[in-house]
This record gives structure tokens, C-alpha cells and sequence, in this order.
């Protein structure tokens, strides 16, 4: 039958490659490697590898299987071949279960030293004494998930890899010690004893990157991290969501914005079920927001891990009052010194409308306006004063409504609704919201006026509008 003979090229250092590999590189006269990232690829010169899978398969499940489908097909073509890995055989070498799954061909696993021996050696531990537990870095929050640690986590060769470790356990304090274990084993060995906070950002992780968690204050839940592997799965292998773009998705983005906004509303304190409604409109807008780190994630421009990281950052730049020596024992205090804050950081808006949101409600957009205008002293003392402009701007729309043109009377009308955006802030009141509780009152008036007028055998399509006034009267009174 067929054979596979599977070696290890051990952590890195060349002398630390058995003898039994050595003799088995030279007897066998097909050589495969799975990568030639490795130090001592060179000990096969004429080795066939398969870098060229991992840019372009999807994933690496699927690399790992076409490595297995051709070393199956080698090893019938040539009878015997040699398949080479990185550190051990058995160690988080996916393709060689997959090999030793084959029922088609002999599969003899050599042993071999991994990087797990170099890791304690360099930690100074005895992985049995301290019950560590050996974690696959793109697996990290589900095979961690309610435990504490310590933990080795493997594969991290790449920072994105370490954001993502990040992510699944986002609530970790940023000053927990962790320690990256950077080419153990070869004469350029780095041990990094470091934070959480810092794993991502301290080196350039590569192949030969592991990660060494003693101890996580809480344990971690993954759900974060499944979300955002789901929101990766479906755009590599869903037809619709690949064809998405950030541009595409925009209308789904606010429709589920007021999605949450009406499940808000439908909250009621003394029952509880309300809230499953709202859980569910909050996880369709988390997943957009994932949704476009996915498609950034895919361009090389960012990931899910830099809008966390980005977002808690600048909650805890905001707010000195909480994680530095600033005073602030009011709300008032709190919001002049985000505002503060806030120009420092963003000191190329110098005009007095930057950061207004322009894609929002025309309510939200006027109130806004009114808002950065009243900052440079554009602004009427009291409410008095834009009370008087509806007045105005009511005769302005009349006068607009006697010559008849659209424009006109569109703007005058404009200008109406500006001024009570105007009263309202004044007011301290929000307009949408005030507007949205207006429209809904007169939603619930409205269907109970049709319920009344049924029950009194009216047809409201038919009566008069002193009918229709007397049924809306009668629906206030109760």
C-alpha cells in the first residue's frame, strides 16, 4: 500500500531535528513541505511545498485538505513520499489527521520535538505542575470559553490573530500579564513579558509567535468572537453577502437602526418579555456593524478588533473623571469636557459645522446645526425669540401659499419647521423624539376614533367633519 512518511523539522533550530528525520529525509527521494516559513526548510532543498494554497484557498480547512488530497495522489504515484511540517507531527498539524483519516494509504508519524518544549523551557514551567492548556489561535474563544487558564495559544502569526484573541475576551483588564513567545528556540529568541492590552501592538508576530496567558481574570465568552467568524464565513461562501458593499448595506444599517428605536419604545418595565424583541433588534445591528468590518477586514483596511479597541479608547479618553485626575460632579461638567476633549482631538475641524451629521433626520440635522451655531453666540437669548419666528415664518408660509409656487412654498415651509427645531431645543427637547411621540398619539387617537365610530355604526368615510370632530373629542375626554 501507498506510505506518507510524516517528520518534523522541530521549533526552528536545525540541530534540534532528530536523527530519525534526518535519516528519513535521506532515504525517501519525494519530498513534500507543508510551508517553506521555517528555518530549517533548507534541510529539503528539493522539496515540493503547498505556499502557494494558503493564497489561494479560502480557508484553512480547505489548504489543509488539498494538502491531504495531494499527498494521497504522491504517494500513489510514487509509492513512498515524504511530508514535512514545522515542529511536530502532532502538535497542531491538522493535515496530518486528515492523512491519518485515509484508509488508502500507510501513514508513519515520526516523532519529533515541537515548539511546546522550547515554550517551557523559555517560561521556566512545568506544563503538567500548571495544568496548561494548549489553545489553537484561531480557535481562542471557543476552546477557552468558561475557563480561566493558563493557556499556550498557538498559530498566532499575525497580529490580526492576537486582535482577535483581544476581542473574545474584550472585559479583561488592559494591565493582565501575558507573555509572547517570539522564536524560541533560535539564537534570535524574544520573550516578551507584556499586557493585554499590548499583545497586538508590542511585535510583529510571524509563524514562529505563540502566546502564554497565565491567568484571565474572567472567563471567556465567545459569542462575541462566533458573531464575528459567522459575519467572515458568510462572506467568504453566501453569493448575496459577497456581493455587498459598504455602500449597499447602508440602507440596512438604518433600517435597523429604527428597528431598535421602535423595540425601545416597546419596552414595558413590569414585563420582561419586551426585552426579547429588543435583544434581537440589537444583534441585527451588531451584525451590521460587523457586516462592514468583514468587507474592511477582506481589503486590508481594518478589522473588528480596531473598532473595539478605537471605541473603548476614546470612551476612556472622554472621560477623565473616571480613569484620570479630573473632576467633573456633573453631567453639565462630564459634557463640557468631552466637548474639550474632543477639539483636541480633532484639531483640523476649525469651521463651525464640522462633525454635523448630514446623512440623518432633517430634524436631527437642523437641531444640530442650531446646536453648533448657538457654541460661537448665533443664537437667541430665550425661547421667546424663535416662539416669535414661528409666527413669522407661519405669515411667510401663508403669503408663499397666495402666489403658488412649489419652491417657495416648500422653502417657507422649511423655514416653519426650523423654528420649532429651534423651540424645541430651547425647550431641552428633542425634536425627533418629540415629533415621534406626537405622531404616535395621534396613531393610537386615530384607531380608536375608527373602533368608536364602529361601534356607533358610522361610516367614517362617509361623515361629515363635525362627525369625525365630535368622535376625536370623545376619544380625548377618556
Amino acid at each position: 500500500m501507498p506510505r506518507i512518511c510524516v517528520v518534523g523539522l522541530g521549533p526552528g533550530d536545525p540541530g534540534l531535528v532528530t536523527s530519525a528525520t534526518l535519516t528519513a529525509i535521506s532515504q525517501i527521494s519525494h519530498h513534500f513541505l507543508r510551508t517553506t516559513q521555517h528555518p530549517s526548510a533548507h534541510l529539503l532543498p528539493d522539496a515540493q511545498s503547498f505556499d502557494h494554497l494558503y493564497d489561494s484557498a479560502v480557508t484553512f480547512d480547505e489548504v489543509y485538505a488539498q494538502i491531504a488530497e495531494l499527498l494521497v495522489e504522491a504517494a500513489h504515484q510514487y509509492d513512498t513520499v515524504l511530508y514535512a511540517v514545522p515542529g511536530s507531527p502532532s502538535v497542531l498539524e491538522r493535515s496530518v489527521q486528515l492523512l491519518r483519516q485515509n484508509k488508502d494509504v500507510v501513514v508513519e508519524v515520526f516523532a519529533a520535538v515541537s515548539f511546546l518544549d522550547c515554550s517551557w523551557a523559555a517560561l521556566g514551567i512545568d506544563p503538567v505542575d500548571s495544568n496548561v492548556r494548549l489553545i489553537d489561535g484561531h480557535l481562542f474563544a471557543q476552546q477557552t470559553a468558561g475557563d480561566h487558564g493558563p493557556f499556550l495559544v498557538a498559530h498566532c502569526h499575525a497580529n490580526w490573530v492576537l486582535s482577535d484573541i483581544k476581542l473574545a475576551a474584550e472585559s479583561e483588564p488592559a494591565n493582565t500579564p501575558v507573555v509572547l513567545l517570539h522564536h524560541v528556540g533560535l539564537d534570535v529568541e524574544n520573550i516578551v513579558y507584556t499586557t493585554w492590552s499590548e499583545i497586538d501592538r508590542i511585535i510583529e508576530a510571524d509563524h514562529l509567535t505563540s502566546l502564554y496567558i497565565p491567568r484571565l481574570t474572567e472567563p471567556v465568552a465567545g459569542e462575541l468572537v462566533n458573531l464575528h467568524q459567522l459575519a467572515r464565513t458568510l462572506r467568504e461562501q453566501c453569493p448575496w453577502d459577497q456581493e455587498q458593499t459598504h455602500e449597499s448595506l447602508i440602507r440596512y444599517l438604518i433600517e435597523e437602526t429604527y428597528e431598535v428605536v421602535d423595540a425601545l419604545q416597546a419596552l414595558q418595565v413590569d414585563d420582561p418579555t419586551t426585552d426579547d424583541n429588543l435583544i434581537e433588534e440589537l444583534g441585527d445591528l451588531l451584525y451590521q456593524v460587523e457586516f462592514h468590518a468583514a468587507i474592511a477586514e477582506e481589503e486590508g483596511r481594518f478589522t473588528m478588533a480596531d473598532v473595539a479597541r478605537t471605541v473603548h479608547d476614546k470612551l476612556v479618553r472622554r472621560h477623565p473623571h473616571i480613569f484620570a485626575n479630573v473632576t467633573a460632579d456633573t453631567s453639565e461638567q462630564v459634557s463640557t469636557n468631552w466637548d474639550a476633549i474632543k477639539k483636541l482631538e480633532k484639531p483640523e475641524r476649525t469651521g463651525i459645522f464640522d462633525g454635523v451629521v448630514q446623512s440623518g433626520p432633517s430634524l436631527l440635522y437642523a437641531q444640530q446645526l442650531q446646536k453648533k451655531a448657538s457654541k460661537v453666540g448665533f443664537d437667541w437669548p430665550d425661547v421667546e425669540g424663535p416662539l416669535q419666528k414661528i409666527h413669522e415664518e407661519t405669515n411667510e408660509l401663508h403669503e408663499a401659499m397666495a402666489g403658488a409656487d412649489p419652491e417657495v412654498i416648500g422653502m417657507e415651509l422649511g423655514d416653519l419647521l426650523f423654528s420649532v427645531v429651534n423651540v424645541a431645543r430651547h425647550l431641552g427637547l428633542d425634536a425627533e423624539v418629540a415629533l415621534r411621540s406626537a405622531s404616535r398619539k395621534f396613531q393610537g387617537r386615530v384607531e380608536a376614533v375608527r373602533a368608536l365610530a364602529e361601534e356607533r355604526g358610522i361610516d367614517m368615510t362617509k361623515a361629515s367633519l363635525e362627525e369625525l370632530d365630535a368622535l376625536w373629542n370623545s376619544i380625548k375626554l377618556r
